[in-house]
């Protein structure tokens, strides 16, 4: 599966639903808890993770400026901005894999046009009698 950013899942996001970020996130929190609202969701942590790998990345760059003395001190914090930066990787990867495999399996569904003869929802079933197990006195 290739490496999409939070910006490509941006664009699926928007095709699917057929409208910008911005509105389906204003649409969304109206609605009760759904696919969009997951989906919104997952590309939020995306976009959290691709800001925390830029944020460790230049932090270790100033860290091993040629300019800049490596002591002992700074050596737990190269560790430590290292560390940090792993994790967020790693967040990426795990969420961009699985919001592309969702959206993968989504298709948007066409909207019917006024020529295409539309069918009456079938009628609701009749509601069921509860019968009790036990008997009455």
């Amino acid at each position: 599966m290739p490496h999409l950013t939070s910006t490509d899942i941006a664009g699926r996001i928007e095709d699917l639903y057929g409208a910008p970020l911005a509105d389906l996130e204003a649409h969304a929190q109206d609605q009760p808890p759904g696919m969009l609202s997951a989906l919104l969701g997952m590309h939020r942590a995306l976009a959290l993770a691709e800001r925390s790998i830029d944020f460790h990345r230049d932090h270790l760059a100033r860290l091993i400026h040629p300019e800049r003395q490596i002591g002992p001190h700074e050596v737990s914090h190269l560790l430590d901005g290292t560390r940090r930066l792993a994790e967020a990787v790693a967040v990426r990867e795990a969420q961009a894999t699985s919001v592309a495999a969702v959206l993968q399996s989504l298709a948007r569904v066409p909207v019917p046009t006024s020529a295409s003869p539309t069918s009456s929802p079938p009628a609701p079933a009749a509601p069921l009698v509860a019968q009790s197990a036990s008997h009455s006195r």
